[in-house]
């Protein structure tokens, strides 16, 4: 637990409100402050489908040290798009990879998991959208989940011949029965929305963004009256042994990663996958 809770005494970082993408002025998360209650809501604004790439990724880290350091009293994850919250990892990133830039885009999303889930304010996901792999871990790193009906959610990384990591698997399972999560990780199980709420996998249904954001205020609302320091020690007691584990392993992490994104037939899944995605584009 203590070495969980120094790690988010070094998550401080100097305070940066916009960020943008090396392609232009694009910003690529928006962060809004409610000046009532403190809270911030964090949306993601990488269109079309704010597929986590390494400049998303770094954007969303910064945007926690930004929180932190400015002491938020909550926070609201939420998407830009009007149907997919995060449609997950970039294939691209993984594909043809420049060895270098791969290494910093898996340690970005280990660092964007490390401040996330290890979060010392309160987190709420308002899920407006499809949610599948990486989208899915975003919110299972909140605490609660609000989501809109009719979308899907849920770590599908072996219908894609992916293994989730370790990490991945230990949100779910802080989320929702281990039995449930076995079955969800080995079928790579997509939830619709009824089926995540009756599973756990998210806590209510909101029917628009407009009423999943004043869910997750409310849900917020909950520790108004709560000590931030007792509550954010209880959270990292609850979820230090996770956190620890892939400290203590974060390099073999990175090395497992690189490994097996480059084999070919990873590689050839890959391009096949890119292959069905241009199909259907050009229908």
């Amino acid at each position: 637990m203590l070495r969980a809770l120094q790690r988010t005494t070094r998550m401080v970082a100097p305070a940066a409100r916009t960020f943008s993408s090396e392609a232009g002025n694009n910003k690529l998360v928006i962060t809004e402050v409610d000046d009532k209650t403190g809270y911030a809501t964090v949306t993601l604004n990488r269109p079309p489908v704010n597929s986590l790439n390494l400049e998303l990724l770094k954007a969303i880290s910064q945007t926690l040290d930004d929180l932190q350091n400015n002491k938020s009293r909550g926070m609201i994850l939420t998407s830009s798009s009007k149907t997919v919250f995060s449609a997950g990892l970039d294939i691209m990133e993984m594909y043809k990879p420049n060895q270098e830039r791969l290494r910093d885009f898996w340690s970005t999303l280990q660092d964007v998991w490390f401040k996330l889930y290890g979060s010392p304010f309160a987190t709420a996901a308002a899920i407006n959208g499809h949610a599948p792999a990486g989208g899915c871990l975003l919110s299972l790193c909140c605490e609660y989940r609000i989501m809109c009906p009719n979308y899907t959610i849920g770590l599908n990384e072996t219908q894609l011949g992916i293994v989730a990591p370790t990490w991945f698997q230990a949100s779910l399972r802080n989320t929702i029965s281990r039995r449930e999560a076995e079955l969800a990780l080995t079928l790579g199980k997509m939830y619709t929305t009824d089926e995540a709420l009756k599973v756990g996998m998210i806590d209510e249904i909101a029917d628009s963004k407009e009423k999943a954001l004043e869910q997750a205020a409310n849900f917020l609302n909950r520790f108004r009256k709560v000590s931030p320091m007792a509550r954010a020690m209880t959270k990292q007691a609850l979820r230090s042994k996770d956190i620890v584990e892939l400290e203590d392993n974060r390099s073999q992490d990175i090395d497992l990663f690189v490994y097996a994104v480059n084999q070919p037939v990873v590689q050839k899944g890959l391009e096949v996958y890119l292959e069905s995605l241009k199909k259907k584009a050009q229908k």
